[in-house]
């Protein structure tokens, strides 16, 4: 689904100087190359603090415990997301309340999040899917019409960007608290796991820091009860040089996004990613929906060795560990259609012309 070797292999050199130099150095833990990564994803994302932890989901964690939310409080999510968005509800003892995605887009359906609203809610968590911002200006003026704080999810969005006329700014920047993952298969990813919160915020900030070390500001001395999240030096120096190459790397997405969706056109049964005029997309996945024989393609390719994916196959409302249920009528048909594609900065024309002669041989 993803080269990652091939994209290594473009910048090796770069890379590996980076690696020698923490090896060297030996500063393995909150070493320089943390604080000048930190510093560089700042200044691209054009906000004041980025505080990098372990991986995605202890940024979402970490996000809601600065927030000071009681046990009970209610934290709305979408229902087609990630367990990760979900799961750190459920273990701060909050509540969260699903609400089902726009059909086209998959992210936060705002009329479902409008009726959604309650006295109790005390956190909303956008998830920008597949590398296309949810509708934060809406999104935004629900939230503040109740002094709502937002989590921004942006773990597959990295790097896109919001434009609208009255909100506008990377993905990540726009709510109270961005979120990110920097899993190998990311658009920014790194050599393992790694993850950050993003804000504006001051108080937030010190306070996100202090959580992830152990609740503490002054070694030794803890205010409050935290966790151990950190990213390490490694991780931090890889993601430094390649955080040079994001934006190209989300242009090369885009180039093998643009020819996929040329190449498929006119397949009965095949609906090709829409684009809102509020956002740029980055492409973290390229995923169609497939009515009626989803899983049949999906086994036709594989003969093929064609990898394929489904992102995902069972929405929250229906997983085991949150016993939720509910209606949810968009999500629970997404679960049956969707169907991601390869894709990465290094995919070749060629390459992609085998996997929709394929598609179209399957539908012949």
């Amino acid at each position: 689904m993803v080269n990652l070797f091939g994209q290594y292999q473009k910048i090796k050199s770069e890379i590996d100087t980076a690696i020698q130099e923490v090896i060297h150095s030996s500063a393995f833990i909150n070493g320089p190359q943390v604080k000048s990564f930190r510093a560089n994803l700042a200044s691209y994302l054009g906000v004041k603090h980025v505080i990098p932890c372990a991986n995605g989901t202890d940024a979402l964690q970490i996000a809601l415990m600065t927030l000071d939310l009681k046990p009970g409080d209610e934290v709305i999510t979408p229902d087609f997301t990630f367990i990760a968005t979900v799961e750190v509800v459920a273990l701060l003892g909050l509540k969260p309340v699903l609400v089902d995605v726009d059909p086209d887009y998959f992210t936060l359906d705002t009329a479902q999040l409008k009726k959604s609203i309650s006295s109790r809610t005390k956190a909303i968590i956008p998830v920008h899917l597949y590398g296309l911002c949810a509708n934060m200006t809406e999104i935004l003026e629900i939230a503040g019409n109740s002094n709502i704080p937002v989590i921004e999810d942006t773990a597959q969005a990295l790097g896109a960007d919001y434009h609208d006329a009255s909100v506008a700014g990377k993905a990540g920047t726009l709510g109270t608290i961005g979120t990110t993952s920097f899993f190998p298969s990311k658009n920014l990813g790194c050599f393992g796991d790694g993850g950050a919160m993003i804000t504006n915020n001051d108080t937030l900030a010190e306070k996100m820091s202090c959580i992830a070390n152990h609740g503490a500001k002054v070694k030794y001395y803890h205010d409050e009860v935290g966790v151990n999240s950190r990213l390490d030096t490694l991780q931090a120096a890889i993601l430094d040089v390649k955080l040079r190459y994001l934006d190209s790397f989300a242009q090369a997405r885009r180039k093998a996004a643009d020819y996929y969706t040329t190449s498929l056109a006119g397949i009965p049964g095949i609906k090709t990613p829409a684009l809102p005029s509020y956002s740029n997309h980055v492409f973290h996945q390229y995923t169609l929906q497939v009515d009626g024989k989803r899983d049949e393609l999906k086994e036709f390719l594989a003969k093929e060795s064609i990898p394929t994916m489904i992102y995902y196959p069972v929405p929250m409302h229906s997983q085991k560990a949150f016993h939720i249920g509910g209606n949810f009528p968009v999500s629970d048909k997404l679960c049956k259609t969707v169907l991601s594609l390869p894709m990465d900065t290094e995919i070749k024309e060629k390459e992609q012309d085998f996997i929709c002669e394929r598609i179209k041989q399957f539908y012949n």
